[in-house]
């Protein structure tokens, strides 16, 4: 396994603040950005993804998708009734939940392929405060790298590359 990596950084690219490049050590990938570009002052459904220091928390995946992720994060598998909660006001906000589940949330098991590997980011965790800003995670893109709800997202084949170079320590800069 490759020496995970201290450091990794997402920039908005000139030409579209709602796709990027980030930049892995020597391995530089397109990535899609929030809709509303790059952003401080991230807010609950504004679709930016929040400019900011996350750290990475640990993987989710789908291992009826993909084979198990090779990197020194910690893993998990996602099951059926894997939700995330994005409800504002409810306890449980910017957290994993299990389904059934009343308040507003985020489906981790998705049929669109976009989670089949997710990296879980630091973002308003410890504690969540409402209205910041929930499930902001790094994943697989969609076609065209249309724009995302605030996550970084990857072509699936780049971000198993740089899941190799992650690490407990590893930070993203999103500037």
């Amino acid at each position: 396994m490759i020496q995970p990596l201290r450091t990794i950084y997402v920039r908005a690219s000139a030409l579209d603040a709602r796709r990027g490049w980030l930049r892995a050590g020597d391995l530089v990938v397109p990535c899609a950005l929030g809709s509303g570009g790059i952003r401080s002052g991230k807010r609950e459904g504004d679709g930016a993804t929040p400019r900011s220091i996350l750290p990475m928390r640990r993987v989710w995946w789908r291992a009826d998708k993909v084979a198990r992720p090779a990197t020194s994060l910690s893993v998990r598998r996602t099951h059926r009734d894997d939700l995330w909660c994005d409800a504002p006001l409810h306890r449980r906000y910017n957290r994993p939940v299990k389904a059934p589940f009343e308040a507003s949330h985020e489906k981790m098991w998705r049929e669109d392929d976009l989670y089949d590997a997710v990296v879980e980011l630091g973002w308003n965790d410890r504690p969540p405060k409402a209205g910041r800003g929930s499930a902001i995670f790094m994943h697989v893109a969609r076609p065209g790298f249309r724009p995302t709800e605030g996550c970084v997202a990857l072509r699936k084949r780049d971000l198993v590359r740089v899941l190799a170079r992650l690490g407990p320590r590893t930070k993203l800069v999103i500037a």
